[in-house]
């Protein structure tokens, strides 16, 4: 199977600003680059990827960026900038001059105010974006869903993805209101990550108990649904990365060429991968 990875990630501890992972996720807290990747997707045809931010900080998109330049696997780079800062839609011109830069995502989640996309403030880092024909990342909460909706009629010429199918509340086995809200939002138009559902459920619950969420989001999105391994964040599961492509595989009950679209193609069209 050919892999476009939608979602994965690489930090270095000794980037100015870095914030995450701490010696608490001791599974992940070490440097995560290039090698390490193509060592854990070893045996797979992983053809490229999206590398994602992890710092909500300047410092880290652009060491991001010089890591993609040579780095031939990485398609696309999302990173961050501080969408409130006066200096934003400056700074995002700057970052779109990158060919690689694709995509921006604020950290939603870490942002005790659920409607803060909606901030009168970051109107013009919003419309700087749809200038420069970036995307948004959207790294949010089920909290923060019914905003998301306010968030994508009041900008519909922003391509929005929503990063880990917004992290339903798989430990405890919840599906409502996710399951109307994200429906919703997917006939809005809005595309989705198959990723980091694996690190929402409880330690040792199986990965069989994520199938109601993962045929919810086939049906709802269809071809607008791309697969992403959250790699490394996923180690924290315990899962390696040829697990999380078994059971995404598995419980999406894809084949032939829509498992092809939800393992590469989406990703593709989404972030406008060349070739």
């Amino acid at each position: 199977m050919r892999i476009v990875d939608a979602h994965q990630h690489y930090w270095a501890l000794s980037t100015p600003g870095h914030q995450w992972p701490t010696p608490a996720e001791a599974r992940i807290h070490r440097d995560f680059g290039p090698d390490d990747l193509s060592a854990a997707a070893g045996g797979m045809t992983l053809d490229r990827t999206i590398l994602v931010q992890s710092q909500p900080t300047d410092a880290d998109t652009d060491w991001m960026l010089a890591l993609a330049d040579r780095t031939p696997m990485t398609g696309a780079v999302v990173g961050w900038v501080d969408l409130a800062s006066p200096g934003a839609p400056a700074r995002i011109a700057q970052l779109a001059a990158y060919p690689q830069l694709r995509g921006l995502r604020p950290m939603l989640q870490s942002m005790a105010d659920s409607d803060w996309l909606l901030d009168a403030s970051l109107e013009p880092a919003i419309a700087a974006m749809i200038a420069h024909g970036l995307r948004l990342d959207a790294l949010v909460q089920p909290r923060h869903l019914p905003m998301l909706t306010r968030f994508t009629e009041r900008w519909p010429d922003l391509p929005v993805v929503i990063d880990h199918a917004a992290k339903p509340f798989a430990a405890r086995g919840e599906l409502d209101p996710w399951r109307e809200q994200i429906a919703a939002l997917a006939e809005a138009g809005l595309w989705c990550k198959l990723s980091g559902l694996r690190t929402e459920q409880a330690q040792g619950q199986h990965a069989d108990a994520l199938r109601p969420y993962v045929e919810h989001l086939v049906a709802c999105f269809g071809d607008r649904l791309m697969w992403g391994s959250d790699w490394p964040v996923l180690l924290l599961s315990g899962d390696s990365y040829a697990d999380w492509v078994a059971d995404a595989v598995r419980l999406s009950g894809l084949s032939d060429e829509p498992l092809e679209r939800l393992l590469a193609g989406a990703a593709e069209d989404f972030y406008h991968l060349e070739g």
